[in-house]
């Protein structure tokens, strides 16, 4: 990898970097492997404690135990809100929304936010939302969805947000998985073009299978009339004038649960990662405020929808705790016009975004007169999350967007991880397109063989992480054998985050992607078995199986092969159908983008199919097929390649 070029932070950003060399960094992470106590105790003091730890961090991989900072009391949404409010600065921005009607935004200061977050946090127990109660909330991007995970961290309920493009049936799991006590949802919700999107028609329709829900809380954000069920159905607005804003933050041991975020799972049952309180609000400020260089009075843009981790790390939690100015926006990059993003910049004079390759695709996809039409002056760093970035669209973002003066920071994470692992520094790290470069603080990451051995120096193989860092996930909800089995099984001793990796000669992590049955499209994680599952519940539908191949815009894309009953024909009304069944099933994010009707699909002689071999004639890669003599029927393979889409 040698050829890739280097770009070296520039020396007017290094000038006011919090890390300004690679030495500092090198120096800060020695400290934070060797003495991980002192290096946490130090950052960790940096938040408000009601009462400090005992200990700082004990662990058995063996054994799935993980826990930090313990003995340990504290509460996310004080150090968000009351910690800055007191401290003289609750006239300072806190939250800039922006909605999908370009003339339509809004400004909460953090005093502003901290009345509106007690007022719902007394409305949630008006209704007998207590600690530990799981509360499920299912909106759009809208300021209410930051206040409701702010009110459940205050009382000490368990929050559980569903990306809000999720189906009903998707949304009815999730809630029944963790029997959630009360949704949150809107009345109907505006995306893009879409004006109407179902939402309480959705939540009606999941909780009418939810025996655990006992109120749906319902904020007005279009006016759309929707049924409203007596004794069940209650409205925001009429709920939080009835209440006062006095409500004290609950005191939390900072290994109570936080959050449960719903991942895919390639089992096809989606998996509640449990987050805990006091390690992951230490870890997510920290890494907001290193990775993305955050000084006060910076605008910092995560264009990720809050459904995902990265919102809820990147634009609520990590971001308030640093007393940032965060947004959060309501549409999409090409609405009203594939110059929105920058028009959001110039209007908010951003100095800060993160977003994901997908949207720089589509963006440079349309070329550079949108962003040439705007003032991106107020850039001085730009940040990529969701899958490693190709070399082309890291030029153009660096080109176009950053005029080769901001650095890129190449983020790579999961949900299970609650914050950024390996990143550049910006002021600190050379960059390559396409690396995710170094790990942060705290985390050690290895490459292993298929056996588990450690590989040293230049090495490809399976990323592990060998040691805990503060914000990894404690459990599955209510399923730790499956906890043990997806992360620790594999490789005892480690945490495996099922990716795989290269590490180059300056030690430069490039992550090579998923190596199970997962497929990463526009940054979200689907698994072939859900996908393949809600296409086996269309009429007429006897198999399928799903592969990803290469989208130029979506990174990967869905290709689907499926095979029809004996004696049924496939046509449009079937692709139709099976569109619908996935967007009913799972949600329209995981449609596939290409459907190959066949009669037979290739497997050995157990039964098993050979993935391999579809994701190569998907790929078009039909001189790679490799040896298929362990296959039942060779023959499937050439009618396969002749009628690929």
């Amino acid at each position: 990898m040698s050829s890739v070029a280097k770009f070296k932070p520039a020396a007017d950003f290094v000038s006011k970097a919090h890390i300004k060399s690679l030495d500092e960094y090198q120096k800060l992470y020695d400290e934070s492997i060797k003495n991980p106590d002192a290096f946490w105790t130090k950052k960790a003091e940096d938040l408000h404690w009601f009462k400090k730890w005992d200990k700082v961090v004990d662990f058995d991989f063996r054994k799935g135990e993980v826990k930090w900072f313990i003995g340990g009391k504290t509460n996310v949404s004080y150090n968000c809100l009351d910690r800055h409010v007191l401290a003289g600065h609750g006239a300072k921005t806190a939250l800039i929304w922006e909605g999908n009607d370009p003339t339509e935004s809004k400004t909460y200061t953090y005093a502003e936010l901290l009345t509106e977050v007690k007022k719902c946090a007394n409305v949630l127990k008006a209704h007998g939302i207590k600690k530990g109660d799981r509360v499920c909330l299912y909106m759009q991007m809208i300021p209410e969805l930051a206040i409701s995970m702010l009110a459940c961290t205050r009382i000490g309920a368990i929050h559980s947000i569903v990306f809000g493009a999720f189906s009903s049936e998707s949304l009815r799991d999730r809630i029944n998985d963790s029997s959630c006590k009360m949704l949150i949802t809107q009345d109907s919700g505006v995306r893009g073009v879409k004006q109407d999107i179902p939402m309480k028609i959705n939540a009606d329709a999941a909780v009418a299978e939810c025996p655990s829900i006992e109120k749906i809380l319902t904020v007005k954000r279009t006016g759309h009339k929707v049924d409203m069920q007596s004794g069940r159905d209650i409205y925001w607005h009429d709920e939080i004038a009835k209440v006062n804003d006095d409500c004290p933050a609950e005191e939390m041991d900072a290994e109570d649960p936080l959050y449960i975020l719903y991942t895919s799972g390639s089992t096809g049952k989606p998996k509640g990662v449990l987050h805990t309180t006091g390690g992951y609000i230490v870890y997510a400020s920290l890494t907001h405020k290193y990775v993305f260089d955050y000084h006060e009075g910076d605008v910092y843009w995560c264009t990720a929808d809050i459904g995902w981790v990265t919102g809820h790390s990147y634009i609520v939690y990590g971001p308030m705790a640093n007393r940032a100015i965060t947004m959060m926006y309501e549409g999409v990059p090409n609405y009203p016009d594939y110059g929105r993003f920058w028009q959001i910049v110039e209007k908010h004079k951003v100095n800060i975004i993160y977003t994901a390759p997908t949207a720089i695709r589509a963006l440079m996809k349309e070329g550079t007169s949108w962003p040439e039409k705007h003032d991106l002056s107020s850039l001085q760093l730009l940040g990529t999350v969701g899958e490693p970035i190709k070399e082309a669209d890291w030029n153009w973002y660096n080109e176009i967007i950053g005029k080769k003066r901001c650095p890129i920071v190449d983020t790579w994470w999961q949900t299970e991880t609650g914050g950024i692992l390996i990143t550049p520094l910006p002021g600190a790290t050379a960059t390559k397109p396409g690396s995710a470069t170094l790990p942060f603080f705290g985390v050690q990451p290895v490459i292993l063989d298929e056996q588990g051995n450690e590989l040293e120096g230049e090495a490809q193989g399976l990323l592990a992480i060998k040691a805990p860092w503060p914000a990894m996930l404690r459990t599955v909800y209510g399923d730790h054998d499956r906890f043990m089995q997806t992360y620790f099984s594999r490789f005892p001793g480690y945490y495996f985050t099922g990716d795989g990796a290269r590490r180059d000669e300056d030690g430069y992590y490039w992550i090579t992607g998923r190596v199970d049955d997962m497929l990463n499209v526009s940054g979200h994680l689907i698994g072939t078995a859900e996908v393949e599952g809600a296409i086996g519940r269309t009429e007429g539908v006897a198999e399928a199986a799903v592969v990803d191949f290469p989208h130029e815009i979506k990174g990967q894309g869905i290709y689907a092969y499926v095979t029809m009953m004996t004696g049924v024909e496939a046509d449009d009304a079937t692709i139709k159908a099976i569109n619908e069944s996935v967007t009913k099933h799972i949600g329209p994010h995981a449609k596939p983008d290409k459907i190959q009707f066949t009669p037979a699909l290739p497997k050995t002689r157990s039964g098993k199919i050979m993935r391999r071999i579809l994701r190569k004639i998907a790929e078009g890669a039909v001189d790679q097929l490799g040896d298929t003599s362990t296959l039942a029927d060779p023959t499937v393979v050439e009618s396969l390649v002749s009628q690929r889409k």
